[in-house]
């Protein structure tokens, strides 16, 4: 098995259900405020680590008590916090969410030690090696997820680049990825900005996701408590099927399956 380094944020989500979403200029009185572990990048390395794979992470959090008690919650994982960097006098990554009656939510991120994630943390892609995957995600600096897929294609290893939030990345950087995964409202992005990268997989919600020839179904739902975090875990265990070795068929099952799962929990990483 290959090793699985994740590129991408850490965030503390605050999360408040209400029963409908505000309108603009509305107040409206929510549950309890609720806090967990969360970040597009954190998220996906929970879901690596929980789905097998040796994971290790590049990135940053704040000299903060929210930054020492992050450390420690990978650590529980097993996922190598080496190379996660303190940015002092700067608060770790924060999200505010809101979760309607019917599991749908509306996420406000205040990037923090995020944003102070540069090239200069790099260093450690240069040891990845042909089986190994780099995955990386948008809510760092574009500039610095070019440069990762560059150094770890460059090493050999597989990239995949989710496109999540949706920003449009160099053609040169896009073709390195195998997959760039997508959900239908970024696969349209894609296509408005006019890219066409070599390798695309297309989440599709209840209707299961789509990579080339290979279309597969979505796994099944019982209970739909909370959506945040949903595409985090399906990119995190397809990362951790590729660096196994898995089929792309095979891959898009596991991730489609632990996705489906997720969805029955109240936050991104339980």
């Amino acid at each position: 098995m290959g090793v699985v380094v994740v590129l991408g944020s850490l965030n503390i989500d605050s999360t408040v259900t209400v029963e409908r979403h505000p309108r603009p200029g509305e107040t409206l009185l929510g549950g309890d405020l609720v806090k967990h572990f969360g970040g597009k990048g954190a998220n996906q390395a929970v879901a690596a680590a929980r789905a097998g794979a040796k994971v290790g992470f590049v990135g940053r959090v704040g000299d903060d008590a929210d930054g020492d008690a992050y450390l420690r919650r990978l650590a529980q994982y097993q996922i190598d916090t080496t190379h996660i960097g303190r940015t002092p006098g700067v608060a770790t990554g924060h999200a505010a969410i809101a979760v309607d009656a019917a599991g749908e939510n509306t996420i406000i991120v205040s990037p923090g030690a995020n944003a102070r994630v540069t090239t200069g943390d790099l260093a450690p892609l240069r040891s990845l090696a042909p089986g190994d995957v780099l995955l990386a995600s948008l809510e760092v600096s574009l500039e610095v997820v070019a440069e990762a897929a560059r150094i770890a294609a460059a090493q050999g290893a597989r990239v995949v680049l989710n496109l999540a939030p949706y920003a449009a990345l160099p053609t040169d950087v896009l073709d390195l990825a195998d997959p760039v995964v997508v959900n239908e409202h970024e696969n349209e992005q894609l296509g408005a900005d006019g890219l066409a990268p070599r390798s695309v997989l297309v989440t599709l919600g209840s209707r299961g996701s789509r990579w080339g020839a290979a279309e597969v179904p979505a796994g099944a739902v019982t209970t739909v408590v909370d959506t945040t975090g949903a595409g985090d875990c399906y990119c995190g265990t397809l990362a951790a099927a590729l660096a196994a070795g898995v089929g792309d068929a095979d891959a898009m099952q596991a991730a489609s399956t632990a996705a489906a799962a997720s969805v029955g929990w109240v936050g991104a990483q339980p």
